[in-house]
Order: C-alpha cells, then sequence, then structure tokens
C-alpha cells in the first residue's frame, strides 16, 4: 500500500512557525503533484496547498498563501509546508497527498494516495 507520510506537527503558541514534511515513494508510483490538505474537528476537510512535480508551479487557497509557503526536494522524495505566524484556526490535522497531474489541485477527490495526517496545533 502506498503511503504518504507527514511530520512535523506539533504544539505552537499564535504567531509562532512550523515546518511539516511528506514522504512520497517514487519507485513504481507516478506521485507527482503533492498537495496539502487539512481538517479541523467538526469541519470539511480544506486544501492549503500544492506543488508540480519540478517545484517550478505552486498553488495556495486564499486563507493560507499570505503564511505558508510549499515546497519540496525531490532527492529526498520530500515535500514541506513551511507555516509562520500560525492562528489558533489553523488548529486541524494536516494531510499530505498525491497524484500524477496539475489540474484542479483543490479538489481533494482527484488525489490517489493519501498520509495518516499530522495534528497541529496552535494555542492563544
Amino acid at each position: 500500500q502506498v503511503r504518504m507520510v507527514e511530520s512535523g506537527g506539533g504544539l505552537v503558541q499564535a504567531g509562532g512557525s512550523l515546518r511539516l514534511s511528506c514522504a512520497f515513494p517514487t519507485r513504481g508510483f507516478s506521485i507527482r503533484t503533492v498537495a496539502w490538505f487539512r481538517q479541523a474537528p467538526g469541519k470539511e476537510r480544506e486544501y492549503v496547498a500544492a506543488i508540480s512535480e519540478s517545484g517550478a508551479t505552486t498553488n495556495y487557497s486564499d486563507s493560507t498563501k499570505a503564511r505558508f509557503t510549499i515546497s519540496r526536494d525531490n532527492t529526498k522524495n520530500t515535500v514541506y509546508l513551511q507555516m509562520t505566524n500560525l492562528k489558533v484556526e489553523d488548529t486541524a490535522t494536516y494531510y499530505c497527498a498525491g497524484r500524477t497531474g496539475f489540474h484542479s489541485v483543490w479538489r481533494s477527490i482527484t488525489y490517489d494516495y493519501w498520509g495518516q495526517g499530522t495534528q497541529v496545533t496552535v494555542s492563544s
């Protein structure tokens, strides 16, 4: 079973920063686009950001683009989400997801592979 593996979550005060990592397999799998989604208790899963295979193209949700940065290191098969100026409303479980193409990247249903999630809690 293909696994995307997230790490880096934790507890941080409002205004603080965290960097999430997502390790993804490549051998035998067509994972090129990688995205981050998040889900808070009682809420629907929300798109955060996505990055193309080369890293040259990125896309962000309106709520995060000024504070979050997505990047990738293909030598390590890892995608990162640098989160700054965190707010209480950023508290959620953060998931990374993978697929082939870079279109409609905000649609969670289009992703083939998902991780188990990493918890981010922002305290006031």
